[in-house]
């Protein structure tokens, strides 16, 4: 490891093979924290390669605990964290609105680790229990339209930096990783960027692996569409701007949006929305993000045809009825 940071302190780079052999090794326990901690402090001060993002996915998947869940005819709305604006759950509730109108999901999750809140953290207050068996797995997906992975159950390697990351308590390339290694292969993909930087790294790496996606990235900072502003959005045919009115019908602020100071709070927050006595901004929000991961996915014809699913799916409680089966089964 020695050799490896100084050569990185010299801004020298990864082959895609070095990247993954080194993450095996950190897998392996073959480094200390503070070799650990050194190395992953280096993409905090540089940006990271599509050659060195490419091996890092490589060596989790092929670390990662397998899951056969009978398709990949599957969603996964998923941001990368990190954007500090700390915002609720937008995304998990996306996917639950996504699975109300019919399209499967496999979310893919973690506790908050530069967030007071992640994904699992909020379905775990919600009564879900983890687990890594594909035949519960498959069941619930098949009754309730959906299914929730903890990342840590899946992916052992993120074992050995996930209280690294904690205690150093800023974005690191982990961030970037999450949403590329679901195990269960989603052939859909709805991501959320914390930049542009890190939007065009997404999109040369997605564009080569036949998946149908959308990154997106708020350009005043969210890691998700937040109608607070302009989105860049990039799918398979190409990129474009979109303003608040024409993703969510209008503008919110920034305080519209907020996730609260506890995952207790969160929760609460989540619980409300999802049954459908959010604020105008809130759905207007959640409904955005629902509607991407809709279209996305190539089975509606227009975006305006998306979000009238998730409106239908939101109001009319099927959301909710996804969240209730999906709990009524652990």
């Amino acid at each position: 490891m020695k050799q490896l940071l100084q050569s990185l302190f010299k801004y020298k780079t990864l082959s895609r093979e070095e990247a993954k052999a080194i993450l095996i090794e950190i897998s392996q326990g073959k480094y200390s924290d503070f070799e650990i901690s050194s190395f992953i402090t280096v993409f905090a001060m540089r940006s990271i390669t599509i050659a060195e993002l490419q091996g890092f996915v490589d060596a989790l998947l092929e670390l990662s605990v397998p899951v056969d869940l009978g398709t990949h005819e599957v969603l996964d709305i998923v941001g990368t964290g990190g954007d500090g604006k700390n915002t609720f759950n937008i995304s998990t509730l996306a996917c639950f609105i996504v699975a109300g109108a019919g399209q499967k999901v496999v979310k893919q999750g973690n506790y908050g680790a530069s967030s007071v809140s992640g994904s699992s953290n909020v379905i775990e207050n919600m009564g879900y229990k983890f687990k890594n068996d594909s035949e519960l797995l498959k069941k619930e997906l098949a009754e309730a339209n959906i299914c929730f992975l903890h990342a840590p159950l899946f992916h052992p390697a993120l074992k050995a930096v996930g209280a690294i990351r904690k205690s150093l308590g800023f974005r690191t390339f982990f961030n970037l990783l999450g949403p590329l290694v679901n195990p269960a292969r989603p052939k859909f993909q709805l991501l959320g960027v914390y930049n542009l930087e890190a939007e065009r790294l997404y999109n040369y790496f997605l564009q080569e692996s036949g998946r149908q996606f959308a990154v997106v990235h708020s350009l005043d900072g969210y890691d998700e569409v937040s109608l607070t502003g302009d989105s860049k959005v990039i799918t398979n045919a190409g990129e474009r701007i979109f303003t608040p009115e024409a993703l969510g019908k209008r503008q919110v602020f920034p305080e519209d949006i907020y996730g609260g100071d506890t995952p207790e709070a969160a929760a609460e927050i989540f619980k409300t929305i999802i049954s459908g006595k959010g604020s105008w901004s809130q759905n207007a929000v959640v409904l955005a993000n629902a509607a991407l991961g809709l279209h996305c996915t190539g089975k509606y014809a227009t975006y305006e045809d998306a979000y009238q699913a998730a409106v239908v799916s939101l109001e009319s409680g099927k959301a909710l009825n996804a969240l209730n089966t999906l709990i009524a089964l652990q």
